[in-house]
């Protein structure tokens, strides 16, 4: 989540920028994930995306803060500022962020809404894309305009034509028990965590646990599966959180390595329980309006939203521990580097606070 660049975010510093001359590049070193941010990137693959979005010159490369999967840089070059994107890779994550993101923005760029798709290098796990002058939403600043675009961008993207060979939303759930088995899975994984990090053990197996257990009870099973016509189009991991808004008001929507088909009643779950940018419930009808406009079975779907609304405050929880799991940790680190234990602290107080919240 948020590799959103704003325009008021300075580079972090950086060793002397380097350039590429005619498309030409000064090393031939492998992209070394393992370094910290602009270190070891591999120039000439830069220079090569750079001439296959049809720009060439000298450029230069600097670091930008924010990045919570992956590494982000602003480019300068000829064609003016641009974004590269380093995307996560690692064997106990095999998504394919690269793919998923660049395929999506690709079908989505006609909106205006999300920063162009230029070039890509899936050898390398690199994007290459517009960069958009903006800055982070603040949660004082969530109105009804600001909601009213988020769901604007949500009903356009349903192009069913577009999509029809674009494959599920990371964790897609197409069953109120696919939603269940899915908590069920995180609960799990964190009931593993490592002996050392005791906080979180006990918060996971004093707290977590039995308010899941008591949530799960709640939602009748079994159900019915979802069909294709009640499915969406997802960005996935959706909200303010990801988001730019640019000075004249109009908000640009980022970060879609998470993209694809699943069920609307999760997209607007999310939305109200990713705990970055939060969202008042006083914007829930909007979206259960909008929803019902575009899927065949309204009452269902409105149902849905009800049941799992306590599941995905839940989730958001399992979510924010994931800094205690390896994987979580590895993609985090590869992002930001800095202090572990700290980033920890931080995650597990506010997996404490988002449980004792109330939904609806």
């Amino acid at each position: 989540m948020g590799e959103g660049l704003s325009q008021s975010q300075n580079p972090s510093p950086q060793p002397p920028p380097r350039s590429g001359e005619g498309g030409q590049s000064p090393s031939s070193s492998p992209l070394r994930f393992g370094e910290g941010p602009g270190e070891g990137l591999l120039w000439a693959n830069v220079s090569t995306l750079l001439t296959t979005a049809n720009i060439i010159g000298d450029f230069t490369l600097a670091p930008l803060p924010g990045g919570g999967n992956n590494r982000v840089y602003r480019v300068e070059s000829a064609g003016g500022p641009l974004l590269l994107k380093a995307y996560f890779h690692h064997p106990d994550d095999p998504r394919d962020r690269l793919a998923t993101e660049f395929g999506f923005s690709q079908r989505v760029a006609h909106t205006g809404r999300v920063p162009r798709p230029l070039a890509s290098d899936p050898a390398n796990h690199l994007g290459l894309y517009e960069f958009v002058a903006g800055r982070k939403l603040a949660a004082a600043e969530v109105s009804d305009n600001a909601v009213s675009q988020v769901i604007d961008f949500f009903r356009t993207i349903q192009n069913p034509a577009a999509f029809a060979d674009f494959q599920d939303a990371s964790e897609a759930c197409f069953s109120v028990s696919a939603h269940l088995a899915t908590v069920d899975r995180r609960i799990a994984r964190l009931a593993g965590v490592a002996g050392e990090f005791a906080d979180a053990i006990r918060f996971v197996r004093d707290e977590l646990t039995p308010e899941w257990e008591r949530v799960r009870a709640a939602i009748p099973t079994p159900d019915t599966p979802l069909s294709p016509s009640n499915r969406c189009v997802s960005p996935s991991d959706f909200g303010f959180h990801n988001a730019l808004l640019e000075a004249d008001g109009k908000l640009r929507f980022l970060d879609f390595e998470y993209a694809g088909w699943d069920d609307p009643a999760k997209t607007v779950c999310d939305f109200f329980h990713q705990p970055a940018v939060p969202v008042p419930r006083t914007y829930l009808n909007s979206w259960l309006d909008a929803v019902s406009e575009l899927v065949p079975d309204a009452a269902a779907f409105r149902q849905r939203v009800a049941w799992l609304m306590p599941v995905y405050r839940v989730k958001w929880c399992c979510i924010m521990l994931n800094e205690f799991l390896p994987a979580g940790e590895n993609r985090r680190a590869f992002a930001k580097g800095g202090d572990a234990d700290a980033r920890r602290r931080e995650q597990l107080d506010k997996a404490r606070a988002a449980l004792s919240a109330q939904d609806l």
